[in-house]
């Protein structure tokens, strides 16, 4: 079992920044990819960024490259999303996830992931 606890979330005014931050444990962290999704008012989950095992490989959906960052620190159990220039469509409730499989890849499907975490709202004010 995986345990992911998401923090950092908050009101922010547009053009502004936050970092969310994702606690794991449960297993070996360093042995399981990463990937932050988010779920606005109405809408269905879309992915939002996901990292490799060691951080050295990053993808990210369009609407948020040059703009969110993510990161992870495998000495502290940890994944980062650095959100800079935020826009209101940004609003949305965040989770971070654990992909347990053998790809290398970090991956965009949401049911390639095993476990999440409960999420953390992010609201952003125009």
């Amino acid at each position: 079992q995986v345990q992911l606890v998401e923090s950092g979330g908050g009101l922010v005014q547009a053009g502004g920044s936050l970092r969310l931050s994702c606690a794991a444990s449960g297993r070996t962290f360093s042995r399981y990819k990463m990937g932050w999704f988010r779920q606005a008012p109405g809408k269905e989950r879309e992915f939002v960024a996901a990292i490799s095992l060691s951080g050295g490989s990053t993808v990210y959906a369009d609407s948020v490259k040059g703009r969110l960052t993510i990161s992870r620190d495998n000495a502290k159990n940890t994944v980062y999303l650095q959100m800079n220039s935020l826009k209101p469509e940004d609003t949305a409730v965040y989770y971070c996830a654990a992909d347990l499989s053998l790809s290398v890849v970090p991956r965009r499907r949401e049911n390639e992931y095993h476990y999440w975490g409960q999420g953390t709202q992010v609201t952003v004010s125009s």
